[in-house]
């Protein structure tokens, strides 16, 4: 491999091939990075494990605090193309990410980042990295260690975060399960917002079943709510945790 931190230089001038509903759109590097400050990561490909369970779910997690530190656009890079990555952004619901389709590869290469896949029939792809690219101009690169497999250490959603915000400190995750129509699970959510908590909402009968709430908290009631891997419980519950 002959990776390349490109920190200081612009980003390569190319070209996307975009299918934006029934129609394409040709997107520039220009349409994607002038006159903003954009966050860039890219991947192996939609679709893969650690890509679709961490990478792109935490940058989509994280995206307002991104937002709120002046960053215009959150952006995904793989080498795929515009039907597997708008295909992969339905499933991961990450409405905060603008997948980028680099089907050629042109992007990756002239980031000097891509990389060969072929051992497990990926053909090439782009090697593991975050960017912070201001106008065009490239600030700051996060570059995966030149390991055997797929090292995920440095490009994270958190590590970008905390070099645009030293001050920054993660929130602990949180989760909610509800029902449709519950009143006491609106007013779960409404509580959790007011004191500034991101959340993912489980629904049930959607995302999971009563069984499974039963098998987790042991009742078969909505809301249950765990903040930071602790079982807080429903909405009165969660009305004493911030008292």
């Amino acid at each position: 491999m002959a990776l390349t931190d490109r920190t200081g230089q612009q980003v390569p001038s190319v070209v996307f091939h975009t299918r934006q509903g029934d129609s394409w759109v040709d997107v520039s590097t220009d349409d994607l990075f002038k006159g903003k400050k954009v966050v860039v990561f890219s991947l192996p490909g939609a679709f893969t494990p650690t890509c679709s369970s961490t990478h792109l779910p935490r940058y989509n997690e994280l995206a307002k605090e991104f937002f709120a530190r002046g960053i215009d656009t959150i952006a995904c890079v793989s080498v795929n193309d515009t039907f597997v990555m708008n295909a992969w952004l339905a499933d991961q619901e990450a409405e905060n990410i603008v997948v980028v389709p680099d089907g050629n590869g042109d992007f990756t290469r002239g980031m000097d980042m891509l990389v060969s896949k072929e051992g497990l029939g990926f053909g090439d792809r782009s090697w593991r990295y975050s960017m912070l690219v201001n106008d065009g101009k490239i600030e700051k690169m996060f570059i995966e260690p030149e390991k055997e497999g797929d090292p995920f250490e440095v490009s994270d959603a958190d590590t970008m975060l905390k070099f645009i915000d030293p001050s920054w400190v993660a929130q602990e995750s949180v989760a909610i399960i509800t029902k449709p129509g519950c009143q006491f699970c609106a007013k779960a959510k409404a509580l959790l917002a007011e004191k500034g908590y991101a959340y993912e909402e489980i629904v049930l009968g959607r995302d999971a079943s009563i069984t499974s709430v039963r098998a987790i908290t042991g009742k078969a009631t909505a809301p249950q709510v765990f903040i930071g891997g602790k079982y807080i419980g429903g909405s009165e519950e969660l009305e004493k945790y911030f008292a």
